[in-house]
């Protein structure tokens, strides 16, 4: 599936098959939805979010933008899409859980790590560079564990992303006071594209491990 045409072929398909067989549960959404888990997953075509988690329609609220960021707490004016979708998913669908799925072969996390982006101040890929500028941090620390930027490192950058989307969400109040309550739960993965395998972090012991 290449080009919109495509999709409306696989529309059609979708209208005769799947959506008649969860007709009940089509009309039930029909009058809202009610997910209990938020995932943050990046805008990869590889890394589609229902197809690795098997999820129904409407069983998951879904942000996706480039290396499944999620921002840091900010009150300045601006277009902050990511935020404003966190803020309805915990406030408004009072969500139970947040997932962040990080991935393998990100091309985001790469572009933070080689630094890709980083003279892109005017024209293509600003927009980029100021987004990953949030792993400034996560990109030093790998560097100083590797004099090469091996696929060990790149992999070290993706899990450190994703630990750094936890930190960031930690940091706007409605997040950390439900958090505390025990009433939301944060949770961070990594999805292999290369041999399927979800890994989940034990953020005490600050690892990943398969789930």
């Amino acid at each position: 599936m290449t080009r919109f045409t495509d999709m409306v072929d696989g529309y059609r398909r979708f209208r005769t098959n799947e959506w008649q067989d969860e007709r009940e549960r089509w009309n039930e959404l029909a009058d809202g939805q009610s997910p209990k888990v938020m995932v943050i997953a990046c805008s990869d075509s590889r890394v589609e979010p229902a197809i690795i988690f098997d999820a129904r329609p409407g069983e998951m609220f879904v942000v996706r933008n480039i290396a499944a960021l999620a921002p840091p707490y900010e009150t300045t004016p601006g277009h902050h899409g990511v935020s404003a979708a966190l803020e309805f998913a915990v406030t408004q669908l009072e969500v139970e859980e947040i997932v962040v799925m990080g991935h393998g072969s990100c091309g985001g996390c790469a572009a933070a790590l080689t630094g890709q982006f980083d003279e892109a101040e005017h024209g293509a890929g600003r927009f980029i560079a100021n987004w990953v500028r949030m792993l400034d941090g996560a990109r030093d620390a790998v560097t100083a564990e590797h004099s090469h930027l091996d696929p060990k490192a790149f992999l070290e950058m993706e899990l450190r992303a994703v630990q750094v989307s936890l930190a960031n969400l930690r940091t706007f109040p409605w997040i950390a006071e439900r958090e505390t309550a025990a009433k939301l739960a944060l949770h961070g993965c990594h999805f292999s594209i290369n041999d399927g395998k979800l890994y989940v972090l034990d953020e005490a012991e600050g690892v990943f491990r398969p789930a």
